[in-house]
């Protein structure tokens, strides 16, 4: 670049000046680019010729392109002083503001210079160069057009222009205009066909849109040397992750690994291990990931990529510790990482220290102004924590000629990242089509979540239950429940609930009330298998207790849709059996197996089913058929509206008897009151 730089602003009278031979050796080492010898040259010339203004200004070019900037503007300025007129001395004086990165200070000198000297093509360059430092690339690329038309084949200036819209191009994909990107990109072509840096942004671009059939077309037009070859199947790899092919990126990533070894190139040896290991990370092979980063500890301990590798490791194990310790020593050597400020946010949120998660987004964004991923993160955050009305209307029958209409209207309003409240109110009528006996309930309740420490919640709800048949009664309703996650992978939920009974009619109006105390655990693997358990103690106002046991053991067989199948076990006992009230059997087992999918259609619609079936026993009863499922549908109408559409079946025993069939549908709608939490302004956002 500095080469690039003095071949740009050699002086207009460069013709002149290598008529005088005795300063040639001089004009050619800054024409190389060797300006530590060309400052020697100069000065030691000048303790001859002191007063010669040609040797004088090569002097200052010298010092200013040797390092020291700020000297070479001092030099310039004193001969500015001499020769305030003089077209060389103040084009060069403006070019030391560049050399030292004062862009602001260049802007409105070049702007003067150009006023005056409008046909001059170094001052319509240097003008067009301080604009586009300063990341003004649409007036920019106006300047060295104007440039361009003096000196169309000017490959300095073409030079300039092609990283002028580069520029431009990377500000429109940050701003996720990616057509206007493109559109800079493509007819740089047209000066540099098949221009190297213009192929990986344009490979990145699609990268970003997801465009991973022209990003990899793309990656195969570089791949034009070996070397160049490697680094193309390195994209090619991660292309392959974006669409979900993580099988073949595992394959093109172990082809690049296997030789990379031929290349003397540190460089992209380290970024083809790099993309190797996320590669096995991608496709679940941990254990061989944390081999192949213990064989590359000795030699490259101390480089980012290495603990970024250990840090994506911790975060797909959920060894978030790990994590941040590595994103902490990537910022502690590089405190403008991204991979480093964004992966401690994504860290820290989930080690449920949301406040701080904030706080390391935020400085992504400081750094890297309108990043794509920081704020669709800090997107995340706010959908999370922002205030929210909810609506869930569902309408059942069974084949016990029981039908009803629920609608529940809620709201949750978070004061912080610790606290947050709820209201609710719910409606539900029943009737018996047969027995014409009808009822309804109306629950109100209000409740509170409170984060004691991170990954530990306190919730609880307390209410009121109002039922109306013939006559009516009020009962107080409460759940409490202390949600933790002990250890990695695993979380626990202790509770206890005091409900009304409230299935059908005939249930509400018996006012049973239930209070039930139980434990949710779930185990999580490393390997695809997980183990949910649920066991509950149940004590009846009527005397009644039952005890439950619920436990499934699933298996992850997809990611893209989420596939999981498993095996689930069910045993329900009654101490009383009061078969002509609700179903309360002495012993009932139930298995099944069962296959969920979720899936997305579009970014903003996404889909479930799932279905179970088996068999199930009542007491010394013969075994029966079972069979469950459930499917939805929910669509994002912008950030703040979401709607979902559902419907379940199942003739599972239930609260009413054996040989039971229960269907519901219904639509659940959630829509943000606002666009950023209550909080939000108390937080460190600039």
């Amino acid at each position: 670049m500095r080469r690039l730089i003095g071949i740009l602003f050699l002086l207009v009278s460069w013709n002149s000046l290598l008529g005088q031979s005795d300063m040639t050796p001089g004009f050619d080492l800054l024409e190389k680019g060797d300006f530590e010898a060309a400052e020697q040259f100069f000065e030691t010339y000048l303790n001859t010729d002191p007063d010669n203004k040609t040797a004088k200004i090569c002097y200052g070019r010298a010092v200013g392109l040797n390092g020291d900037p700020e000297r070479a503007t001092l030099l310039f300025g004193a001969l500015k002083d001499r020769f305030p007129n003089d077209y060389e001395i103040t084009v060069n004086y403006n070019e030391s503001f560049l050399w030292g990165k004062q862009y602001q200070t260049a802007k409105p000198l070049y702007k003067d210079l150009v006023a005056r000297y409008p046909d001059k093509f170094g001052a319509l360059l240097g003008y067009a160069n301080t604009l586009s430092n300063l990341k003004e690339y649409e007036e920019a690329l106006l300047w060295v057009d104007k440039a361009l038309l003096l000196q169309p084949e000017n490959q300095s200036a073409k030079v300039s222009k092609k990283y002028m819209r580069l520029g431009y191009a990377n500000q429109f994909a940050n701003a996720q205009e990616y057509a206007k990107a493109e559109a800079l990109l493509l007819p740089i072509f047209e000066d540099f066909p098949e221009d190297d840096d213009v192929l990986l942004n344009l490979a990145n671009l699609y990268l970003l849109t997801k465009s991973t059939e022209k990003a990899k077309a793309v990656y195969w037009r570089y791949a034009t040397t070996g070397k160049d070859s490697i680094a193309a199947m390195n994209g090619i790899a991660l292309a392959e992750h974006i669409a979900m092919n993580d099988k073949q990126a595992l394959k093109v990533a172990s082809v690049a690994k296997s030789n990379v070894g031929r290349f003397n190139d540190t460089l992209l040896l380290g970024r083809t291990y790099e993309r190797y290991v996320q590669a096995l990370v991608w496709n679940r092979k941990y254990a061989s990931a944390r081999q192949e980063i213990a064989l590359l500890e000795p030699e490259y301990h101390d480089r980012n990529w290495l603990r970024s590798l250990k840090a994506t490791l911790g975060m797909y194990t959920a060894n978030f510790k790990m994590s941040l310790e590595n994103y902490g020593a990537i910022l502690e050597k590089d405190e403008n990482s991204f991979d480093g400020n964004l992966g401690r946010a994504n860290a820290l949120f989930a080690s449920d220290r949301i406040v701080p998660a904030y706080r390391a987004a935020f400085q992504t964004l400081r750094i890297f102004k309108d990043q794509k991923d920081a704020l669709g993160f800090i997107e995340k955050l706010n959908a999370a924590y922002t205030p929210v009305v909810k609506d869930h209307a569902a309408y059942t029958f069974d084949n016990g000629n029981n039908v009803a209409f629920s609608n529940t209207l809620g709201a949750d309003i978070p004061f912080s990242t610790r606290f947050k409240t709820s209201v609710s109110y719910q409606f539900r009528t029943s009737e018996n089509t047969v027995t014409l006996n009808k009822a309804d309930s109306h629950v109100l309740s209000v409740g509170a979540d409170y984060k004691i420490v991170p990954n530990v919640d306190l919730k609880g709800v307390f209410g009121i239950n109002n039922s109306r048949f013939e006559t009516s009664y009020t009962q107080p309703v409460i759940d409490l429940k202390l949600v933790t996650k002990p250890l990695r992978l695993q979380n626990l939920e202790i509770g206890y609930k005091r409900e009304v009974q409230n299935f059908n009619a005939d249930l509400i109006e018996r006012e049973i009330v239930m209070n039930h105390y139980g434990l949710n655990y779930n185990l999580g693997t490393n390997f695809n298998l997980g183990w949910y358990t649920q066991a509950m103690h149940t004590r009846q106002t009527d005397d009644n207790t039952r005890n439950l046991l619920f436990t499934s053991l699933y298996y992850s067989l997809m990611r893209k849709p989420a596939l999981k199948v498993g095996l689930n076990y069910q045993y329900i006992s009654f101490a009383d059996q009061l078969p002509t009230v609700y179903f309360s059997p002495e012993e009932y087992q139930a298995v099944e197996l069962f296959a969920d999918m979720r899936g997305e259609f579009s970014a903003h619609t996404t889909y479930m089913a799932s279905a179970a079936t088996g068999l199930q026993q009542v007491e010394q009863d013969p075994q029966t058929v079972i069979f469950r499922a459930e499917a939805g549908l929910t669509h994002q109408f912008g950030k703040r509206l979401v709607a979902n559409l559902y419907g379940k079946y199942s003739n599972i025993a239930s609260a009413t008897a054996a040989g039971f069939e229960f269907t519901e549908v219904g639509i659940k709608l959630k829509w943000m009151l606002a666009e950023k939490p209550l909080f939000y302004a108390t937080l460190d956002t600039k």
